[in-house]
C-alpha cells in the first residue's frame, strides 16, 4: 500500500469521490445557477443591470478569498472542522439572500455565500491529495475536474427550469437545500483523513510557511497560470454566449440549452480521457497537446467568423475548445498537487482562488471590446485566444515540460 486511499474499500472510495464531486459543484452553482435571474432582479430592485453584475463580483471575491483562507487552515486544523463550519455559513447565507429585502443585503448574503461555498472545492481536492497519490490521483482528481469543468456551463441551465417553477428567490432556497444536504452529508460520511502528525509536520506548521513552499514552486506557478487562463477562456465564453448565440443568432431557450449540453459533453470526453492519457504519458505532455488545441480553436473561431460562415463556424471550433478545456484542467490539478501533498490544502486554495478570481477580471473583457459593435464571435474569441497564447507561455517558459518527471504508479 503505497497511499492511504489504497486500503479503502471500492464503495466507500466510490461514496467519497461521489460526495466530495458534489462539494465541489457547490460553488459553481452558487456562483451560475441564478445567472438567467438577472432581468428579473433588475425589475424586482428597480436598479441597473450594472449594480445586478456586481453582486456576480462578491460572490467570485467571496469565494476566492474562502478558498485562500480555508486551504491553510485545513492543513492546520484538518479538513473536516473547516469544512463543516464553512458549509453551514453557506446555508445560513442562502437564507438570507433568499430574504434579501433590497439589493445591498443581497450583495452582502452573495459574498458569504461565496465564502461558504469556497470549502467545497478546496478541501476535495486536499482529501483525494491526503488519500491518493501517483496515478491514482490522475483518476481520482479528473473526476473532480470533471464537475469543475461541466458544473458553471450546466448551472444556469438548471437555474432557467427552476426560474419556470419558483420565483428568484427560490433559486437561492435551493442553494440552501443543497448546503444542508452536503452539511448533512460530511457529518456522516465524510472521515478525516489529515493525521494530527501530519498537521504538526516541520516545516509546514504555519499558514507563511505552506504559502512560501508552494508559491516558491516553478512548476506550480507555472501550471497556476495555465488553470487560470483556461478557465478564463471558459468564462469568457459564459459570459458572451447568452448575446452571442439568442441575440446574435437567435436561438431559442431550447436550442441554447441543447448547445450548452453538447458543450458540456466535451469537457466529458476531455477530461476522461485526459485521465488516462495523463497516467500513460504525464500530465505534462497532455496539456502540451491541449493548450495549443486551445489556442488553434480560439484562432479558428474568429477565422470562420471573419469569413462569415454563420453558427456552424463557431459552433464546430467551439466544441473543440470546450474539449481542449477538459483535456487541461485535471493535468493542472495532478501537476500542483502531486508536488504539494503536506501543504495540499494551500495548494488547491490557490488554485481555485485563482482560476476563480483572474476569469472574473478577464471575462468582462469581452463586453468591453463589445461595447460599440456588440458581441460577435470574434470579440468572445480574441479574449479566448489571448488566454490560451498565456497558457502556452507558460507551459514552456515556466513550466518546462522537459524538466518536470513522470508520476509515481
Amino acid at each position: 500500500m503505497l497511499h492511504p486511499g489504497d486500503a479503502i474499500p471500492l464503495g466507500r472510495r466510490t461514496l467519497t469521490i461521489i460526495l466530495l464531486g458534489a462539494l465541489t459543484a457547490l460553488g459553481p452553482f452558487t456562483i451560475d445557477l441564478y445567472l438567467p435571474a438577472f432581468p428579473v432582479l433588475e425589475e424586482d430592485f428597480q436598479t441597473t443591470a450594472a449594480a445586478i453584475q456586481l453582486t456576480l463580483t462578491g460572490t467570485m471575491i467571496g469565494f476566492a478569498l474562502g478558498q485562500l483562507i480555508v486551504g491553510p487552515l485545513s492543513d492546520k486544523i484538518g479538513r473536516r472542522t473547516p469544512l463543516i463550519a464553512v458549509t453551514a455559513l453557506h446555508v445560513l447565507a442562502s437564507l438570507g439572500a433568499a430574504f434579501a429585502p433590497d439589493l445591498p443585503l443581497l450583495g452582502a448574503a452573495r459574498v458569504l455565500m461565496g465564502i461558504g461555498a469556497a470549502a467545497g472545492g478546496v478541501v476535495a481536492m486536499a482529501v483525494v491529495r491526503d488519500l491518493f497519490g501517483g496515478r491514482r490521483l490522475v483518476v481520482m482528481l479528473s473526476r473532480l475536474a470533471l464537475v469543475s469543468g461541466v458544473a458553471p456551463v450546466i448551472a444556469p441551465l438548471i437555474g432557467s427550469w427552476l426560474l419556470t417553477l419558483m420565483p428568484w428567490r427560490g433559486i437561492f432556497g435551493v442553494l440552501a437545500a443543497y448546503g444542508v444536504v452536503m452539511l448533512v452529508s460530511t457529518v456522516l460520511f465524510i472521515r478525516e483523513t489529515l493525521p494530527v502528525a501530519r498537521r504538526k509536520d516541520p516545516g509546514g506548521a504555519t499558514m507563511r510557511e505552506r504559502y512560501r513552499s508552494v508559491l516558491t514552486d516553478r512548476v506550480f506557478l507555472g501550471v497556476l497560470v495555465i488553470g487560470g487562463m483556461t478557465f478564463s477562456g471558459l468564462f469568457s465564453y459564459l459570459s458572451a454566449s447568452p448575446f452571442l448565440f439568442q441575440v446574435t443568432h437567435g436561438l431559442d431557450p431550447q436550442q441554447y440549452g441543447l448547445l450548452f449540453a453538447v458543450n458540456s459533453l466535451g469537457v466529458v470526453i476531455g477530461v476522461q480521457t485526459a485521465s488516462r492519457l495523463a497516467a500513460r504519458f504525464g500530465p505534462q505532455w497532455v496539456m502540451a497537446y491541449s493548450t495549443a488545441v486551445l489556442l488553434l480553436a480560439a484562432s479558428a473561431i474568429v477565422i470562420t467568423d471573419q469569413l462569415g460562415l454563420g453558427l456552424w463556424g463557431t459552433v464546430i471550433p467551439l466544441f473543440v475548445f470546450m474539449t481542449a478545456c477538459g483535456f487541461t484542467f485535471p493535468n493542472v490539478q495532478v501537476l500542483a498537487l502531486d508536488r504539494h501533498g503536506k501543504a495540499a490544502g494551500t495548494a488547491a486554495s490557490i488554485i481555485g482562488a485563482t482560476n476563480f478570481g483572474v476569469a472574473g477580471l478577464i471575462s468582462p473583457l469581452v463586453g468591453w471590446i463589445s461595447q460599440d459593435a456588440g458581441i460577435t464571435a470574434t470579440t468572445m474569441a480574441s479574449v479566448m485566444v489571448g488566454c490560451a497564447a498565456v497558457g502556452i507561455l507558460a507551459l514552456w517558459f515556466v513550466v518546462r515540460p522537459r524538466t518536470v518527471g513522470m508520476l509515481t504508479p
